[in-house]
């Protein structure tokens, strides 16, 4: 059963429209039913009329709250002293929730995979919290790359991220499969090949990098999905 999003995580705005954005190709590759490609092409397409961001973003805000214990919308959260002082690493522009992220003083963007997530090259402990948005499945070993965000946080520090994540299945691997590529139709760039394609076990990966919470934060059900991970205080 699918639920609509009402409320925008970002801004508050309530009204939302909705465009096209999956092609045929990345359909058949991706094996998706038409009820599995019109809820993926909502996380990508469907937008708050406000603030511009789509459902990706507005659950990953969500998650970003969650773990910072905020009630408020993102846009709110900016006005308090927690968002001037905590420490951010985005790697790669979060979509449309980037622009927002720049209101935080200490948050550093780095460009994957210019900045290897699988070898960040930052001290341990340097970040309060870790963001990436639909990155991870680009990552040739993503276990290896949550295993570096785990390593910058300080303990405590939450990673939140965002992945496609197909409900209905399993996650594979795309190893020894054609070459599939997220972006634009004719986009042929290592930088957008899918390594894995993640489906609802996709939190396992999480725990086996060492995360002690793992929770799942969601715009719309089953189409905008984020995870909140939170490193142990003490390890």
């Amino acid at each position: 059963m699918s639920t609509l999003i009402q409320h925008c995580s970002v801004c508050g705005g309530s009204s939302f429209t909705s465009q096209t954005l999956l092609w045929s190709e990345l359909i058949q590759q991706w094996e998706l039913s038409a009820e599995e490609a019109a809820y993926i092409d909502r996380q990508q397409g469907t937008l708050c009329q406000n603030c511009g961001c789509n459902l990706r973003s507005i659950a990953l805000a969500k998650a970003i709250l969650s773990a910072l214990g905020s009630g408020c919308t993102f846009r709110g959260f900016l006005a308090t002293p927690r968002s001037w002082f905590t420490r951010v690493l985005e790697i790669n522009e979060a979509g449309p929730l980037s622009r927002w992220l720049r209101g935080m003083p200490r948050r550093r963007l780095v460009s994957f995979p210019e900045a290897d997530m699988q070898r960040l090259p930052f001290p341990d402990r340097s970040y309060d919290l870790v963001l990436h948005s639909d990155t991870l499945e680009h990552v040739a070993d993503p276990l290896q790359g949550l295993r570096e965000c785990l390593r910058v946080l300080r303990p405590g520090g939450w990673c939140c991220f965002t992945i496609p994540i197909i409900t209905g299945r399993m996650s594979r691997s795309r190893k020894g499969m054609p070459p599939s590529y997220h972006g634009r139709s004719d986009l042929v760039d290592e930088g957008f090949l899918v390594h894995t394609e993640y489906g609802s076990d996709a939190w396992e990966q999480v725990m086996q990098a060492g995360f002690e919470e793992c929770r799942l934060l969601t715009a719309e059900f089953p189409s905008a999905q984020a995870i909140a991970a939170r490193r142990p205080l003490r390890s």
